[in-house]
């Protein structure tokens, strides 16, 4: 298996340097998505709801909603609701969305619910991390599983307390964005790089003038738009797409310690060591033994113990000599020569790390 990971970071390296639009490496300061959030009640399950027993909230929610319905329930009823779970609904509000526009809503129980499918989110208000409302949910739940119980037996599909309510939420105010506040518009970098942020700049002052943009920092780029929304709009169409030079990227090793999976980018390289590998195995085993008694003695029991047998073994380890690489090719054909699986590469390439032999960044997930 970790043959392959090596193998497809080799793949992906083999491709040469190409030129990327702007709009794959920056982003623009201020034109971003919103989180919203909001608790509501989905109603109309078959039976699958909270048990209100256990989601005192369920009920207390409930009660609120009826009574701004105009309905108050005697003093000191407890309904026991078996259609009815208490939720919280989530979304994303674009950049630029304008009141009525529809956004898509995800459902997710937050009590003990079974399932969420068949049920109905009755209106919901989402609201923005200034505690104010900025959209209102409602809609069928759309829940992407099914499942089934009977006698202690149950077979179940996907998930099933959470779904989605597409267009479910429409959008109720606008959130303001810097975009045409000032004759500047600043250009965020995804990752920082100070190469980058020189490569993006010279880029767009070769397609627009000399004193078109100006590299603040390592990942922010200050650019001069024109002043009517319609111009800007057409300016920020053609920069999104001038094409900038791809800078190499640092040398970086990707680890993930919970799958055994090595991703290598293409400027790894690998100094000159030598690596002994080899492999420890312990293996125990237990064999039951029985004793019993004489025959016609007295007072006589039959007493089983265990016998343990515990062997270690350990396989010769090689030291083998790594020549210097001055490609991925190279680390990569010398780390598949040692045959270690996944979880000894593991540790190579951190003890390559640690020596100084591993010319890069070692990052562990």
């Amino acid at each position: 298996m970790c043959r392959l990971f090596l193998v497809l970071a080799l793949a992906l390296s083999a491709f040469a340097a190409h030129a990327e639009r702007i709009k794959d490496l920056a982003t623009i300061q201020g034109v971003r998505p919103n989180q919203l959030i909001g608790y509501g009640l989905v109603v109309g399950l078959d039976g699958s709801g909270d048990q209100t027993t256990q989601t005192p909230f369920t009920v207390q929610s409930l009660q609120a909603m009826l009574t701004q319905l105009g309905i108050t329930l005697p003093p000191g009823t407890n309904p026991q609701l078996k259609n009815v779970a208490a939720v919280m609904v989530t979304a994303t509000l674009p950049p630029f969305a304008q009141p009525g526009q529809q956004v898509d809503v995800t459902v997710s129980s937050l009590g003990n619910a079974k399932s969420l499918r068949g049920g109905t989110l009755l209106m919901t208000p989402l609201k923005g991390a200034d505690g104010q409302i900025y959209a209102v949910a409602q809609g069928n739940v759309l829940v992407g599983g099914a499942g089934a119980a009977q006698g202690g037996s149950k077979v179940q599909i996907n998930h099933l307390s959470a779904g989605r309510v597409p267009g479910g939420a429409t959008v109720e105010r606008a959130v303001a964005t810097p975009f045409l506040l000032s004759d500047r518009l600043r250009l965020e970098l995804n990752s920082t790089d100070f190469s980058t942020a020189a490569a993006v700049s010279d880029a767009i002052n070769k397609r627009f003038g000399d004193a078109a943009s100006t590299a603040l920092d390592g990942r922010v780029i200050e650019v001069r738009a024109p002043a009517t929304p319609n111009e800007r709009v057409r300016f920020m169409a053609e920069l999104e797409n001038v094409d900038v030079q791809s800078i190499a990227p640092v040398a970086r090793v990707i680890i993930n310690a919970r799958t055994g999976s090595i991703v290598m980018n293409r400027t790894v390289t690998l100094e000159p060591a030598a690596v002994a590998h080899g492999n420890l195995s312990v293996t125990i085993s237990s064999t039951p033994v029985i004793s019993q008694p004489a025959p016609l003695s007295q007072g006589g029991q039959t007493v089983v113990t265990e016998k343990t047998d515990i062997q270690i073994k350990q396989d010769g380890g090689n030291l083998m000599q790594l020549s210097g690489g001055a490609s991925l090719a190279d680390v990569v054909k010398a780390l598949n020569a040692l045959g270690a699986n996944a979880q000894d590469l593991l540790a190579i390439l951190q003890a390559l790390h640690a020596s100084g032999a591993l010319r890069a960044e070692l990052e562990v997930i």
